[in-house]
Parts: C-alpha cells; sequence; structure tokens
C-alpha cells in the first residue's frame, strides 16, 4: 500500500494516534517507556590516585547516579549518588575505596522517575600503594560473636610518626587491614586530624615545620581550599577579635550548617603568677568559621577559666584535644586533658555568651554514680581523657563515649594520684586506661558511670572511642607504655558491651613509632552511604 492512499483508508485520528505512538516509543518524553531506554553511557579513567577512579556517566533521562564497584559483578560496594540532569550531559563520579594493584568491576547506576537504568560492566585496575611507608597493620578475630558480630564499615586510621620515620599516616582500610585510600600531606608534615565532610570531601589539619594548615581535597587528592593559621590570624584581627590563635591543634568539628568549629592554642603573659613568677601561658581557644571560612565567633579559656587550676603544671595549661557539637541545644563540648574536664559552652549555634554552663569531670558540677548508686570515689571518674563522642541525646539526657586515658589519675580525695608503671613509685598503684561510658543527666546534675572496660594497659596519651551501631564499643588504645606485644605503638579493638567485654576484632599498628592518634570506625568514604564489608 502507499502512503499517499492512506488517508483514503484509515481516518486522520487514527493516524494521527499512530504517528504519536511511534514517536513515544523512540522518546523518553511520554513516560511509560523508560525500560526501553538505552543504558547510561560511561567511561572509567585513572586519577592523580593511585587508588581512585574516575568514572564519567550520561544518561537520557535525568535523576540519580552513582557506581557500583567490587573484585567481581557482584560488587558490593557504591559510592554516594549525585544529579545527573538527562540529555546525556556527562557528570564524573570518584570512585575510592578500593585495594591498591588489584582488578576492579564497576557499572554506573542512574534512577530514574519511573525506572533505574544500568551500564554495561567495565573494569579497572588500581596502582601500587606509594614509595613512602604506611604504618603496618594487623587484624584478628579473638572471640568473633554470632550474637554481637563485628559492625560494618571501614576504619579511619590517622598515625603521628617520629619526625626520623617518615611515613604516610593519613589512611582509611577495609576490616582486613588493607588499606583502601590514603592522603600524602608532603615531606615533614603530618595531619592530625582529619575528618569526612557531608560533601564527600575530607577536610584536614596538617603540620608544617613552620604553621598548621586547614585544608579541604577530594578523594583524588585534589585541594578544594586550605587555610594556614596566619591566613586566620589575619581574618581575626580584622574581624575585631581580642586573641591571636597560635596554630590549628587536635580537632576541627564540620558542622550541618556548613560552618566549622576549629580549636587553636592562644596564650597571655602573666606577672607574678603563684609558683610560677612571670610566665606565658598556653591556653585554648574555640573559633567558628562561616561556610568561607571567615571568623565568626570565638571562645577564648582566660577569659572563663581560674589560670591557677593546672593538673599538669604550666606552660601548656588546659590541652584540650576534642570537640563535640549538643544538637539539643546548639551548644559545644570541649575535651580539657590538662583540666581532667569536659565543659560545655555556651555557643547557642553562633549566638551563645561563651559562659561556661557545666564542667564534667572530679571537682567539676556532677555528683558521681556508679550503675546508678552514689559514689565519692574519685577514681571513678575519667582522668586526663581523649575522644568524647556523643551516643545519644534526650531532654535533659546526654550519653557520651569517653576514652579515660588514666594519667594523674585521683586515688582519693587527699591529692594521691596513680603512678606511671615504667617510671613512678610503684608503691602506688599504677596509672590505667578505660573505656567508658558516662550518662549525664543535666537537671539533676548526676554523671552516672553505666559501662567501663579496662583492658589492662595504660594508653598514656591519644585514643578514640564510639559505641557503633551494633552496640559494640570500638576504641583506639594508642601509645601502651607497656605495649600488649613487642612493637605495637596501637591497638583498636572493637569490644562486645556488657559485663565481661569479649573482643571480637583487633587491630595491632605497628612500628612502636607509628601511634595512632585516633582510628575507629566509619560506615564508608560516601555521605550517607553503609559498606558491609
Amino acid at each position: 500500500m502507499k502512503l499517499q492512499s492512506l488517508p483514503q483508508v484509515v481516518p486522520s485520528f487514527l493516524l494521527l494516534a499512530f504517528l504519536l505512538l511511534a514517536f513515544c516509543s523512540l522518546t523518553l518524553a511520554c513516560g511509560g517507556g523508560m525500560n526501553s531506554a538505552p543504558s547510561p553511557a560511561v567511561s572509567v579513567a585513572s586519577t592523580q590516585h593511585p587508588l581512585v577512579a574516575q568514572v564519567s556517566v550520561a544518561s537520557a533521562c535525568g535523576g540519580q547516579a552513582m557506581v557500583e564497584f567490587g573484585p567481581d559483578t557482584s560488587y558490593g560496594r557504591t559510592t554516594a549518588s549525585y544529579p545527573i540532569s538527562g540529555g546525556y550531559q556527562k557528570i564524573t563520579i570518584l570512585v575510592a575505596g578500593m585495594r591498591a594493584s588489584t582488578p576492579y568491576h564497576l557499572r554506573a547506576q542512574v534512577q530514574c522517575l519511573d525506572a533505574t537504568l544500568t551500564s554495561p560492566d567495565m573494569t579497572f585496575t588500581t596502582g601500587p600503594l606509594p614509595s613512602t611507608a604506611l604504618p603496618a597493620l594487623h587484624v584478628t578475630r579473638p572471640a568473633p560473636s554470632s550474637s554481637s558480630p563485628e559492625n560494618p564499615g571501614i576504619e579511619l586510621v590517622d598515625v603521628i610518626a617520629q619526625a626520623t620515620t617518615p611515613i604516610i599516616g593519613t589512611l582509611f582500610t577495609d576490616r582486613d587491614a588493607n588499606p583502601i585510600w590514603y592522603y600524602d600531606s608532603g615531606p615533614g608534615t603530618y595531619a592530625y586530624p582529619f575528618k569526612l565532610l557531608s560533601n564527600g570531601h575530607v577536610l584536614l589539619n596538617i603540620y608544617g615545620p613552620e604553621d598548621t594548615t586547614l585544608r579541604e581535597i577530594d578523594l583524588a587528592g585534589n585541594i578544594i581550599r586550605d587555610m594556614d593559621i596566619y591566613t586566620l590570624q589575619r581574618k581575626m584581627k580584622d574581624a575585631g577579635f581580642d586573641f591571636v590563635p597560635g596554630g590549628f591543634h587536635h580537632d576541627i568539628l564540620p558542622l550541618d550548617n556548613g560552618h566549622l568549629i576549629v580549636l587553636v592554642d592562644c596564650g597571655k603573659a602573666f606577672t607574678d603568677l603563684p609558683g610560677y613568677g612571670n610566665i606565658t601561658v598556653q591556653g585554648d581557644a574555640i573559633v567558628d568559621l562561616d561556610p568561607d571560612w571567615n571568623p565568626v565567633w570565638a571562645w577564648n579559656s582566660f577569659d572563663y577559666l581560674d589560670v591557677n587550676r593546672h593538673l599538669n603544671g604550666l606552660p601548656d595549661w588546659t590541652h584540650s584535644n576534642a570537640l563535640v557539637y549538643s544538637p539539643n541545644d546548639g551548644n559545644i563540648l570541649i575535651s580539657m586533658r590538662h583540666q581532667s574536664w569536659i565543659l560545655k559552652i555556651d555557643y547557642n549555634n553562633g549566638a551563645g555568651t561563651g559562659n561556661v554552663i557545666w564542667r564534667l569531670g572530679y571537682q567539676g558540677n556532677f555528683a558521681l554514680t556508679q550503675g546508678g548508686v552514689p559514689s565519692d570515689d574519685p577514681s571513678l571518674w575519667f582522668s586526663f581523657q581523649h575522644f568524647p563522642s556523643l551516643i545519644s541525646q534526650s531532654g535533659p539526657q546526654t550519653t557520651l563515649a569517653i576514652w579515660d586515658n588514666g594519667d594523674g589519675r585521683p586515688l582519693n580525695t587527699s591529692g594521691e594520684v596513680c603512678v606511671n608503671p615504667l617510671t613512678g613509685n610503684l608503691a602506688y598503684p599504677i596509672c590505667y586506661s578505660r573505656a567508658t561510658i558516662f550518662q549525664i543527666d543535666e537537671s539533676a546534675m548526676v554523671a552516672n558511670l553505666a559501662w567501663d572496660n579496662a583492658p589492662g594497659y595504660f594508653s598514656q596519651w591519644g585514643g578514640s572511642i564510639n559505641q557503633l551501631g551494633n552496640g559494640n564499643v570500638e576504641f583506639d588504645m594508642n601509645a601502651p607504655v607497656i605495649p600488649p606485644s613487642t612493637g605495637v605503638a596501637s591497638e583498636v579493638q572493637e569490644v562486645t558491651q556488657g559485663a565481661t567485654p569479649q573482643v571480637v576484632w583487633k587491630m595491632d599498628i605497628t612500628p612502636v613509632t607509628s601511634t595512632a592518634y585516633r582510628a575507629y570506625r566509619v560506615p564508608s568514604l560516601y555521605p550517607g552511604v553503609v559498606w558491609p564489608y
């Protein structure tokens, strides 16, 4: 039949319907044809980071795109999802979390309005580890538990090496101790701490020979932005703040609103200070940086605390090491090691007075109970602590995990303290470290020691602790004075939370010169994504 004779046989409205149907079957505009849409167009390339690939994705339809990857075609890990506009406009996704010198399978998925489009499988082989050494890591599972298996995720490992031992100490590993990402900040430098950001980047505090620098990088190691301490000093002066920050140190706290809370040191000169005479004392300050890293709020320890309380002598007066945001009220907790206190500061999301709301610890503002039973035993408190981490909040109730290093642990109210097992008079009890969980009732001003675990060693500085999603507790026993075995610089344990904790997972870090300031479990390298293995 000739086409020109068709109107004589088929009514015009039927012809229109036929042509419209044919057109819709070849396009995505009418909906309902998604399942026949072509697969996303993809390609994979290497980046400057040997363990990171770059995948380009383009799709006919718009939606959310992500990449699956793994050692075989069961994949097993995914990136985060990223907006893709359709019309074959290309986006790039950095794929990280792979072992060195290993072939991987990758494929892209695009979730459109009413269909999921999947690309063909691709392969990518990662490069080797760098020539600069990484710390040696060894994992064991002493008491694997079917009732409380190890928590999913990967390990953030933050190692500080001695200057005579060049080492890359900024890394993530899988739970079998294989490095899957690292960052080399350059000769003579090291980064502590470093944290994953909600935008998928990594934030680092880099210590150099002459200064400290905040740096934001992507997963391929490209620098997004950085700011050295001299730039912050200039910004603080221009904004009218009345103290000069000496350096970034120990912690950085990203907030959900894009602000960044940084911990800096600062000094103040004193004359005729009792016991010291003329001396410049080093304290701590908190600075709130807006999303452009401009200072908008600050707190200075010299304005709110008594310099005559110095448990570790002077000039290092407060030696703070951690910051925690309190979502319930928008305030900030600061861990002051040389005060053996955790302070709550009136930050009020940048509108606070800076007043100290309370002091948690021995000789602070809270009565102490253990398992709900009142106690006046000062040794039950944490001492010279690190890394308070927020477990939960409900009204006036806050639950914190705290790594209790135990230096200078008070033995009684007479002022006697524990001794270092290597250097002290062993007529006194030796110092020991604990993983602790405290339940804090701000209405009754009572702190209850709900759980603790003393692994049997004295971790004299550093360390971290978290309660994991499965209820287990993970802690980093850093720099044990007498190590659990020869050459161990740090030991990370995941233990069951019970009256008799069982070690279900353990990572030993060597050599002895490579101590893990912090080491803890994170869900994955991507926001909102949990990797099961």
